[in-house]
């Protein structure tokens, strides 16, 4: 039986769901799905510009969770811009 995912300290509480190339439908992209983990980690980096130690501890989490939180977002918005996908953000 797998570890059980602990509960990490989000602020990330988007008022849009959805972002997508201007100009074409939904029904003709694919969506990449990213996590509310993965939008806080973004912010606390890019927007609040902490270090990852600070990034980690505000989360509530160790750096090499975060770095891999962070990673993994990275990896999805730049799937998503390169390739001209819709970005779904889930909780």
């Amino acid at each position: 039986m797998p570890r059980p995912r602990l509960r990490r300290r989000i602020y990330f509480n988007p008022k849009v769901f959805y972002f997508k190339p201007q100009g074409v439908p939904m029904r003709f992209l694919e969506v990449v799905s990213l996590t509310t983990e993965e939008g806080e980690a973004l912010r606390l980096k890019n927007i609040e510009k902490l270090s990852q130690v600070d990034c980690a501890k505000k989360m509530k989490t160790s750096q090499s969770t975060f770095q891999r939180i962070l990673n993994s977002a990275y990896q999805k918005t730049s799937e998503a811009i390169i390739k001209g996908k819709a970005i779904k953000i889930i909780k």
